[in-house]
């Protein structure tokens, strides 16, 4: 049967005329024709734009036009909280109470570094770099009930919520994440899947580099030293007992800290995460280690 059908079709094709531009042509109905407009009729008419009007004769008011009176735009002043409103960086807030109840419900492990994949696979906030989100605001609503011990990096956050976490034992970092990087960290599965290695994290941009290098709001390029005071100062301000984080039992979870350059925790700039063999893949080339290095 198959030898049959081949050589029936062998004959189909020997018999049939060659493709060529001269009898290739559309499907029916592929091509529909044009109706032109505007050139009138032996017996007059409208041409095919109806009767009288702004539709007749294209004059139609441009965008924003509301029939003579003064446009919304005109109408509403400029307040200047709506200066770069555009271009605005927006942080998702997470209150310390929000963060506990998640630590309760297990959808946060505290024995692990706390960042903004926590809160994105917690289900507590979604990240979409399109709409300038750039990370996590830690707000200060539940300072009082909070007392896990805990690890954090956020990338805004109050000194009510930095008291709350320190007078536990725990260790707070306000880090910068450019938009690349940020998505990255929200959703690490999609980007090893690619192939990709790691890229670098950026520094901040001007307007935020004295944020980020204040010891005071525990800023990712300040000094270790400078950062200890300000622990110690913070505490005698509301009046409690700083934990000595030397002594405690997560010690090795609390004196974890990310490189500047650094997006993942365990995972450095320049390696490969291999989703299918589920290995780390790290370059070899002097070259290469020398532009991921920080």
């Amino acid at each position: 049967m198959g030898s049959t059908s081949n050589r029936k079709a062998l004959e189909m094709v020997r018999y049939l005329p060659r493709v060529s531009f001269e009898n290739i042509r559309d499907n029916p109905g592929a091509i529909k024709k044009h109706r032109q407009r505007g050139r009138g009729g032996k017996r007059g008419g409208e041409s095919g734009r109806g009767r009288s009007g702004q539709g007749k004769r294209d004059t139609r008011p441009p965008i924003g036009y509301e029939g003579g009176t003064t446009p919304f735009y005109l109408r509403i002043p400029m307040f200047p909280f709506y200066k770069n409103f555009a271009t605005r960086r927006q942080y998702l807030p997470v209150s310390m109470r929000k963060l506990q109840h998640l630590i309760d419900m297990g959808r946060i492990n505290p024995e692990e570094p706390i960042d903004v994949t926590s809160f994105v696979h917690s289900g507590a906030v979604k990240i979409n770099v399109l709409d300038k989100v750039y990370g996590i605001h830690l707000t200060d609503e539940g300072v009082d009930t909070f007392e896990t011990p805990i690890n954090i990096e956020v990338q805004w956050s109050s000194e009510l919520s930095i008291a709350a976490i320190e007078r536990c034992g725990g260790v707070f970092t306000l880090g910068y994440y450019d938009p690349q990087s940020l998505d990255i960290l929200a959703h690490p599965l999609q980007f090893f899947r690619r192939g990709r290695p790691i890229p670098k994290r950026l520094l901040p941009p001007k307007d935020l580099v004295d944020m980020y290098t204040d010891p005071a709001k525990r800023g990712y390029l300040a000094d270790p030293e400078k950062i200890r005071e300000e622990r110690l100062l913070l505490a005698q301000k509301f009046g409690y007992e700083l934990p000595d984080i030397t002594r405690s039992s997560r010690r090795a979870l609390l004196q974890m800290r990310k490189d500047p350059r650094q997006i993942f925790f365990g995972l450095q700039p320049g390696w490969f995460v291999n989703m299918t063999d589920k290995t780390v893949i790290k370059p070899l080339d002097e070259e290469l280690n020398e532009y991921y290095k920080s």
